[in-house]
């Protein structure tokens, strides 16, 4: 029978480790793997899939548990670790700094929600305190992330009307379907959650609260044959997730439109999200990122840039 390995690893550290750790500590699982995530399966079990547990103590103890190597007939593995060196390591980040916009910005998203995922097992010392102040973007941040969103979609809808008029069916479906991963994300961000890697962004996505209604209407998008059936299917699915935005109250409700830029005979949906959110922003920093910086693609560069040693130029892109 298939054991997750959040509960694996819980069973194996509050039977092998705890009873044997004799000083004040934290546990818990995060960080790589599938099983953090809650995605793991009867497949998962093939490679890196063991008991973990992750141990914290205070700075200067040292700890070295003796426990087994081995646990229901699995390789386990134990690491110890302090808070502020462990959190600088995997995140980049120093649990007794303030966090501020730019730093916000240059985390990967994947690696937050590797990190606010998974479970804690036992704390003494604050483990979980340091996972609740990443729990989600500072409020004026994640207006600027939706912002940013936001434009991703509205200039390039209109392109897969233009392409197909043009005879590339091939070309409007390539824009459509990444239209259909820029609406996806921007539903994770409207759900305040962190989306996974790509691997599991779908299933993740499937598990939003707008999923079960906003996912068939993109699915429409990717099996349309032609651009004016991929056209209608991108209107479907923008309005529900323009609804979902107005039922946040996070704003003044906003307005939708149908525009046809240039008179052409290409039908966008539209509405000022963008301009609603800007209005809201109070934070001087987030302020002048957005207006320097008003597409705010960092996370086209932080996909490439995502080890926790190359934020620091992240942070002079940012800053620059």
């Amino acid at each position: 029978m298939f054991i997750s390995g959040v509960e694996l690893s819980r069973r194996f550290y509050q039977e092998k480790v705890r009873p044997v750790v004799g000083v004040p500590h934290s546990a818990g699982l995060m960080g790589r793997g599938s099983e953090v995530l809650g995605f793991d399966d009867e497949m998962s079990g093939d490679h890196n899939w063991e008991p973990r547990a992750l141990l914290f103590v205070r700075e200067g103890v040292t700890l070295e548990p003796d426990v087994p190597d081995r646990f229901e007939g699995r390789p386990a593995i134990v690491e110890v670790h302090t808070l502020r060196s462990y959190f600088q390591k995997q995140v980049g980040f120093d649990p007794d700094q303030e966090l501020v916009a730019r730093d916000w910005l240059t985390f990967p998203e994947p690696i937050l929600r590797q990190h606010t995922a998974g479970a804690v097992f036992h704390d003494e010392i604050g483990l979980q305190a340091v996972r609740d102040r990443l729990n989600y973007y500072p409020p004026d941040v994640w207006r600027y992330l939706m912002i940013a969103a936001w434009w991703c979609v509205h200039p390039e809808m209109n392109l897969v009307g233009r392409a197909g008029y043009a005879g590339d069916e091939l070309g409007s479906a390539l824009i459509g379907a990444q239209l259909v991963r820029d609406l996806m994300q921007l539903c994770f961000l409207l759900e305040r959650q962190y989306a996974p890697y790509r691997k599991w962004f779908g299933t993740a996505f499937s598990r939003l609260s707008c999923g079960p209604t906003v996912g068939p209407l993109l699915r429409d998008v990717l099996r349309a044959g032609t651009w004016q059936e991929r056209e209608a299917a991108l209107m479907a699915a923008y309005r529900p997730i323009c609804e979902l935005h107005n039922r946040l109250e996070i704003t003044p409700p906003v307005e939708l439109g149908v525009e046809q830029m240039c008179g052409r005979p290409f039908k966008v949906v539209w509405g000022d999200f963008p301009g609603a959110l800007a209005a809201g922003i109070e934070d001087p920093e987030v302020k002048r990122i957005a207006e320097r910086w008003p597409v705010g693609r960092i996370e086209r560069v932080r996909n490439v840039f995502w080890g926790v040693n190359d934020r620091r130029q992240l942070v002079e892109l940012v800053d620059s």
